[in-house]
């Protein structure tokens, strides 16, 4: 196996022109899963670990390279809350949002937060230098995105709005160290308008768009208008049944979670 260690992003790009097919490697806490298991067989990585252009976070940028150690000291309540849920402490210390967005597993527990906060996914190659994607238009599937095979994911941009009130959970099938049956975001603005987010429902992140339209006309919640968001939620996601879980058990506890975080917001 060839391994490619770059030292800049410019390297790295390179790398990655010389070689679309050649796996990244940040953390190694879903390639390294696969390579135990027999699932992949790498003939070359290209490590991004060195890369300092990609482990900053500065200006609404997040940098694909920061861990989720790191994140679990953001300033965004949301995303420290989830940073917080990410596997074990030695993987939070390895893993990256970065790895997070390029596998784009629909229970990847980054995803509502972007999806929540409208973030840009800003990815580089050599040939067409720096381009940022929406959340909506760069997650296209089940562990499939928009990204070109030249490509490499850079950094989270996060706008300057994003809501200081702002809540995260998931449920899974253990209390710790586990992959989110339903995970959901919700935030909330200063004029009382939400934004609701959820992550193991659906191929990719997804928004509540009619529930958060109805909190919009509502402001100041009711008991029945908190009763009727949650079935909206509930009714919106396209969740599965698999082994972690049924469809139908998906879309109730969708709902439920969406007014739990709600509730949450409205106390703060």
């Amino acid at each position: 196996m060839e391994i490619t260690r770059p030292t800049n992003l410019a390297a790295a790009l390179e790398a990655r022109a010389d070689d679309p097919g050649a796996d990244l490697l940040a953390g190694g806490t879903d390639l390294m899963v696969e390579v135990n298991f027999g699932y992949a067989r790498p003939e070359h990585v290209i490590a991004l670990r060195r890369i300092e252009e990609i482990n900053r976070i500065e200006n609404g940028r997040i940098g694909a390279g920061v861990t989720w150690a790191r994140l679990e000291e953001s300033p965004h309540r949301a995303l420290a809350q989830l940073s917080r849920t990410v596997g074990s402490p030695q993987i939070r210390a390895a893993g990256t949002i970065g790895g997070n967005i390029g596998t784009a597993s629909p229970a990847g527990d980054g995803l509502p937060w972007l999806a929540a906060a409208n973030a840009e996914i800003e990815v580089a190659s050599q040939a067409r230098g720096t381009r940022r994607v929406p959340w909506s238009d760069f997650f296209t599937g089940v562990k499939r995105t928009s990204l070109e095979p030249d490509e490499v994911i850079v950094a989270a941009v996060v706008p300057d709005d994003v809501p200081e009130n702002q809540e995260f959970a998931k449920i899974g099938q253990r209390s710790a160290m586990v992959i989110s049956t339903v995970a959901a975001c919700v935030m909330r603005d200063g004029n009382g308008s939400v934004r609701v987010a959820l992550g193991s429902v659906a191929p990719t992140p997804v928004r509540a768009h009619q529930a958060e339209q109805l909190i919009a006309e509502n402001p100041e919640p009711s008991e029945a208008v908190l009763e009727e968001f949650a079935r909206t939620v509930a009714e919106e996601v396209s969740p599965i049944t698999d082994h972690r879980s049924t469809e139908a058990y998906r879309r109730h506890a969708a709902g439920v979670l969406a007014r739990r975080l709600l509730e949450r917001c409205l106390a703060q």
